[in-house]
């Protein structure tokens, strides 16, 4: 048997309808220009190819191109062929057992938040979202990207509220239901780190997961 070795300090948050009132909770990258500057996808296979090779051929290129689809705090550095030995790339890795990385646009910053709910409300606002199905016939829930948008926005708020800051870890055991997306867009939006418990998962599976991660806060379903 597998004993739980939480901090009592540590706190456990039953989600139902929140019922907290806050004002909608804006990170404080809306307050800068966003750098978003999106680009057409392929429309058709040959197109699909022809920029396959593309990546292939000058991959630093290419993807510096397609980092413009998103949404930017502040914008990654591009290599500069000029520069014999350039501090960041769009692409930094190596595979060196003495040396092992993996590096995307390593000096650029974002919020996954926003990239996924804020730069759509002006054009797909009222466009579904998240369309949810239950297990039972006729039991299902839609969000447009505007509902979800203050659903998550609310949701950062109960966090925040909850004492859960940037760089804290949390833990969301909850079934499928459209409320995970909202969790973990929440955790997201303030900078929280996330991990998913699948809900089947026995009592000693939880309790493991919860010895090892250690976190400040676990969102469950009554």
């Amino acid at each position: 048997m597998t004993h739980l070795k939480l901090n009592p300090l540590k706190f456990i948050f039953i989600f139902c309808d929140y019922p907290y009132n806050h004002d909608v909770y804006s990170i404080n990258i809306l307050a800068k220009e966003s750098l978003s500057m999106p680009i057409s996808v392929a429309k058709s296979f040959e197109e699909y190819l022809d920029n396959y090779k593309k990546s292939i051929a000058d991959t630093e290129v290419f993807w510096a191109e397609e980092g413009k689809r998103l949404q930017w705090i502040e914008p990654y550095s591009i290599y500069n062929a000029k520069e014999p030995a350039p501090t960041y790339r769009v692409k930094n890795t190596s595979f060196d057992q003495s040396n092992l990385h993996i590096k995307w646009y390593e000096d650029g910053v974002l919020n996954v938040s926003e990239n996924c709910l804020d730069r759509h409300l002006v054009k797909r606002g009222d466009t579904i979202a998240i369309l949810w199905e239950g297990d039972t016939p006729g039991e299902q829930k839609s969000l447009t990207y505007k509902q979800l948008h203050r659903e998550v926005c609310k949701f950062s708020n109960v966090l925040k509220g909850l004492g859960v800051s940037k760089g804290d870890r949390v833990m969301l055991y909850l079934p499928m239901i459209a409320e995970v997306a909202i969790a973990m867009l929440a955790c997201a939006r303030i900078g929280a780190i996330h991990t998913v418990v699948f809900g089947g998962f026995s009592a000693e599976s939880i309790a493991s997961r919860i010895n090892d991660c250690q976190p400040n806060l676990i969102i469950t379903a009554d």
